[in-house]
């Protein structure tokens, strides 16, 4: 069985070496929708998947780059000092902030979260499937759990700024999942 629970966050980026010119020259944002596919081989003792409230950490994730910068660690260190100075909200990603680059980062992400999770009520083998970001209302990119071979990164990778990290209610989650 598959369950899907969607999450939303605004954010900003460039995504360099892409072929339009709008997209690798300038800053822009985009209204993101993020859905989570999870499945598993039995439901639990409340015929679910999962309980949804179990995704408080997804959620934790997700809001985490909501009016945030999504910074590529490739960047020049011009911008990134620039993007530091006059932003409070920066996510410092190994990966190009296309669509296809959240996709994977936070299938990467997710699937660290679901294996760290304490399950208490009879669930079965619960596993991410996939992660649907739409970036557009007419675009998205899927990662799916085989694409987890693409991840040439690891969690020690992904550094998050003081405010969004001051933003957690338990900063202990990230380490958790480290």
């Amino acid at each position: 069985m598959l369950i899907r629970k969607l999450f939303k966050f605004e954010g900003a980026h460039i995504v360099r070496n892409c072929s339009s010119h709008r997209c690798r020259e300038n800053i822009h944002g985009h209204s993101y929708i993020v859905e989570v596919f999870i499945t598993s081989d039995k439901l639990d003792r409340g015929y679910m998947v999962m309980d949804f409230v179990l995704l408080d950490k997804v959620k934790e994730l997700v809001d985490s780059f909501d009016h945030t910068y999504s910074l590529w660690q490739e960047e020049s260190d011009e911008l990134k000092t620039f993007i530091y100075k006059y932003n409070r909200r920066v996510a410092e990603i190994p990966v190009s902030p296309s669509a296809e680059g959240y996709a994977l980062l936070f299938l990467y992400l997710i699937d660290k979260i679901l294996q760290n999770t304490e399950h208490k009520n009879g669930e079965g083998n619960v596993r991410l499937s996939s992660v649907r970001v739409h970036e557009t209302a007419t675009g998205y990119a899927e990662a799916f759990r085989e694409d987890l071979q693409l991840v040439n990164f690891n969690i020690h990778d992904i550094r998050f700024s003081e405010a969004i990290r001051e933003e957690w209610k338990d900063d202990q989650w990230w380490e958790g999942i480290r």
